[in-house]
């Protein structure tokens, strides 16, 4: 039954739409289970009804018309209690309602289990023995496998407005949404452009051509290009191979040169007018549906071979691609995995929004999302990322939403909402100049996070009291070989330059976790309790060395350079990083440069060394509490995990006790304590922070204005009396909506959610 699983969960990733996964479903089941009839009933909420969608073995004109109320039935039985319901004589259940128009005869055996998505019943699959029967075991397994499956086809289609489509009968856009975390705030209505890893065929998205003919020539020079490699690596191998071995070769050569897969993938390009790796991907995922269908295992195998071919002509697609990317005027970019660089080659005039699978509202696309001000939502585990090149689409950066194809309804409500924010700035931008000062009078510093030209915007450099962390390491992501000494001199000289005399602190190089390094690479089961930050920069002394080095020759004739250490988990590291550090001043006074050692500080991230603030406090200039990393690993959530993201909340009563626990400990020993975090720039935390006593706080540009409003809105004494029912509290949640409650109270409700 597994190898049947696989070759239906194959099939139903590969179809076209609902309408054919539902007809696969419903046709395999019936044969895999043996049994009478599958079914597919889809919960409509709304109209309150569990409407039947597919069928094998009831009447096929009762697909769309056949409905059953709310919670009635054995089938609304299913929905409402969420688990399966086995029964070998359905009709001496008090719940079993006999339902007309479908054909049904007097069925014994049933078998209901829900297709539940994000802890909602999204319909049921059903199969009816008329014989009495109760169902295995492994075929109710069976049974939620497929309909778990069958979920994420649906929540597609509801987000494309397929379903609408089916349900109506008609050409409707879609009025619903996929739901992910907020992860940048703000509005936007723009136009999809799917981003995606090279070589990964599974991700490549459906794209329009408008010149099939040179579309077609392109691939088969491919195909041509593919064929020359395999001959290459047949003569390069033939002295180490047996002959059966080099046969593989020929079987390879053999599937490229016949009709079926190449042809199929020409026609694709002459009559959809499909773009090349679009038109091959379908071909290739269409021939391995058919090997995987097969009950030979050596036939079945041949499946992968197929998908390796296929990733090798892509791979010359791309080579050979002569157009670049056209950008819309309002780029959304999407992808199942959408990285730094990624973000980086989109026009910074065009790039409007940013859509991911992965990832969450601490994860560094978001934080380079808030950092060039453009809404994101992060953590779509139901992205149909293929299916929404060049579509309209709206980013609700504030609700976490992600709409396709949206209803007129829908964009006139944004498009109000667009406006709304547009009064906001206005209204931001007349504290443009005003001092971040309490009703009180008590002044808290607010920093800039940065790390890209684009991020050091005049908004930055002009409201910012200096920079609370650079980001050292995008300069390194951005190139294709570690960056020299005198490269990074110049980087590092424009940022202390623009911000002189105003400090400037510059964390060291912090690869690793969501971080990596192209021409660096290493692979790890768990990167974020793995190998990055410090760790790195102990075992390979020669990297940070030269980046200290650079730092420091940066800072010749400005005073304002700080260096921040990363990582931090022992006070062993701290010792040994300074040494390092000295050592490189040291060098180069000896080589008569004239400069001046600057201050040093750590990041608190890692829970050990909150519980270690006191020695910290000893050791350094200052402390920099990094809350995006803290949250991960005091909650033990991985936040690129959208399936955990839900649990990442930096208002968590823990973390909250955590950053107080540390702001006390500086200041028992006279060591100032910032935020650095994304919690830093959370206008709900402001109160909070400053009830605490922190010494500064750094964000992207974005929040400085957001920020500066809470805090002049308040005084420092009411703070203190927030933190003091925050930290009593229990739950994210209600620390959430108590701080709601206070923005409220002073008219700040538009700062976290315009319209309300």
């Amino acid at each position: 039954m597994l190898t049947t699983l696989h070759r239906i969960v194959q099939e139903v990733n590969g179809a076209s739409d609902l309408s054919e996964a539902l007809e696969i479903i419903v046709k395999s089941v019936r044969e895999a289970v043996a049994t009478d009839v599958c079914s597919v009933y889809l919960t409509d909420f709304e109209q309150r009804k569990h409407l039947l969608m597919a069928t094998d073995g009831l009447r096929p004109e009762a697909v769309g018309k056949v409905a059953l109320p709310m919670f009635r039935g054995l089938v609304g039985l299913v929905c409402e209690r969420a688990e399966p319901i086995n029964l070998d004589d359905a009709p001496s259940h008090s719940r079993y309602l006999p339902v007309s128009g479908t054909g049904e005869k007097y069925y014994h055996g049933f078998l209901g289990v829900p297709i539940i998505q994000n802890r909602k019943v999204l319909g049921v699959l059903v199969v009816r023995h008329i014989e009495p029967r109760r169902f295995e075991d492994d075929e109710v397994t069976f049974l939620l496998t497929l309909a778990a499956q069958l979920a994420g086809a649906i929540t597609h289609a509801q987000a494309s407005g397929e379903l609408t489509r089916i349900r109506s009968g008609t050409d409707a856009v879609s009025e619903g949404f996929l739901q992910g975390r907020p992860s940048s705030s703000g509005v936007v209505i723009g136009s999809a452009v799917v981003a995606y890893q090279l070589s990964d065929l599974d991700a490549v998205p459906d794209r329009r051509s408008d010149d099939p003919a040179a579309e077609v020539l392109r691939f088969r020079k491919a195909i041509a290009a593919v064929q020359d490699d395999l001959h290459a690596l047949r003569e390069k191998m033939e002295h180490m191979l047996q002959e059966e071995d080099r046969a593989l070769f020929d079987a390879w050569l053999m599937m490229l040169s016949e009709d079926a897969l190449v042809e199929r993938a020409v026609s694709l390009i002459n009559e959809e007018s499909q773009w090349a790796p679009g038109a091959l991907r379908q071909s290739v995922l269409e021939h391995i549906s058919v090997f995987d269908s097969m009950e030979d295992p050596y036939l079945r195998e041949r499946a992968s071979d197929i998908r390796d071919l296929g990733r090798r002509v892509l791979m010359h697609l791309q080579e050979e691609q002569i157009n670049g990317v056209d950008y819309p005027e309002r780029t959304i970019l999407v992808g199942e995995e959408v990285s730094a660089v990624q973000l980086m080659e989109v026009p910074e005039d065009r790039l409007a929004g940013v859509v991911s699978s992965t990832g969450s509202g601490s994860s560094h696309v978001a934080i380079l999302a808030r950092a060039i001000g453009v809404p994101a939502v992060m953590g779509l585990t139901d992205l149909p990322v293929s299916r929404v090149e060049g579509q309209d689409v709206i980013v609700d950066g504030y609700r976490g939403r992600f709409y396709v194809a949206p209803a007129d309804s829908v964009c006139q409500e944004y498009e109000r909402l667009i406006t709304e924010e547009q009064q906001l700035g206005r209204e931001l931008d007349e504290l443009r100049g005003h001092t971040s000062e309490t009703t009180d009078s008590f002044h808290l510093p607010l920093y800039l996070n940065t790390g890209l030209a684009s991020e050091m915007s005049d908004l930055g450099i002009t409201e910012a009291e200096g920079i609370g962390l650079y980001r050292t390491e995008f300069p390194f992501m951005t190139r294709d070989t570690f960056p020299g000494e005198e490269t990074q001199i110049i980087a590092y000289r424009h940022v202390l330059e623009t911000f002189n005399p105003r400090p400037a602190i510059m964390r060291t190089l912090d690869i690793g976790g969501d971080k990596p390094l192209p021409y660096f690479p290493f692979t790890e089961s768990n990167p974020f309790l793995g190998w990055r930050g410090v760790r790195i920069s102990l075992d390979h002394p020669e990297i940070f060395l030269t980046q200290v080095r650079a730092m420091l020759r940066a800072s010749i004739g400005y005073e304002n350079l700080r260096i921040l250490l990363p990582m931090i988990t022992t006070i062993g590291e701290i010792d040994e990083l300074q040494q390092l550090i000295s050592r490189a001043y040291d060098e180069l006074q000896e080589e008569g440069y004239e400069i001046i050692m600057p201050e040093i500080g750590v990041m608190i991230e890692v829970p050990a060394a909150v519980y270690q603030a006191e020695e910290i406090a000893k050791r350094v200039d200052f402390i920099s509490i990094g809350s995006n990393d803290l949250t991960q690993y005091l909650l033990a959530v991985d936040r690129n995990n959208p399936r955990v993201a839900e649990l990442y909340d930096d208002l968590h009563p823990a973390v909250l006790q955590a950053v107080h626990h540390v702001v006390k400990a500086g200041t028992d020993y006279g060591c100032p304590v910032g935020i650095c975090g994304e919690l830093a720039g959370n206008p709900l935390a402001t109160p909070l922070l400053l009830g605490m006593g922190v010494d500064s706080l750094s964000m992207s540009a974005g929040s400085l204005l957001r920020v500066k409003w809470v805090i002049r809105s308040l005084s420092r004494a009411r703070c203190k009396q927030l933190l003091k029912k925050a930290l009593q509290h229990h739950e994210a949640q209600q620390v959430h909506q108590m701080m709601n409650k206070v923005l409220g109270e002073l008219g700040l409700e538009g700062l976290v959610r315009p319209g309300r």
